[in-house]
């Protein structure tokens, strides 16, 4: 098991959380704090770079499904960018491919 580790960026777009670790049923709650003290603005993007994420189950995908409310009550807008192919193969299979931009990398790491 892999503690969940998220490292903030603040960039002229957005925050971009760097997402690290397993994302599961005991570590979604960690990711769900995170969100809640995490201002955005109209306009915004916030990103979430999951080149890091080892494990995500469902209520990880749940966590992510909450961060997409976050932004868009605050008029925002989310990506999730560099998805794990196993990750993405559950997003496709539950049709959240359709729902999140995907992005192949976070533009800040570009």
């Amino acid at each position: 098991m892999n503690a969940l580790t998220i490292r903030q960026l603040d960039t002229a777009t957005g925050p971009v959380l760097y997402v690290a670790g397993d994302l599961d049923f005991d570590q979604a709650p960690v990711l769900r704090g995170r969100l809640d003290q995490l201002t955005l603005s109209p306009g915004q993007c916030l990103v979430l770079d999951l080149s890091g994420l080892a494990f995500c189950d469902s209520s990880g995908i749940t966590a992510l499904l909450a961060a997409r409310q976050h932004a868009l009550a605050a008029d925002a807008d989310i990506a999730l960018a560099a998805v794990p192919a196993n990750l993405m193969r559950v997003l496709t299979l539950v049709g959240l491919d359709q729902v999140f931009t995907l992005r192949p990398y976070s533009s800040a790491a570009s």
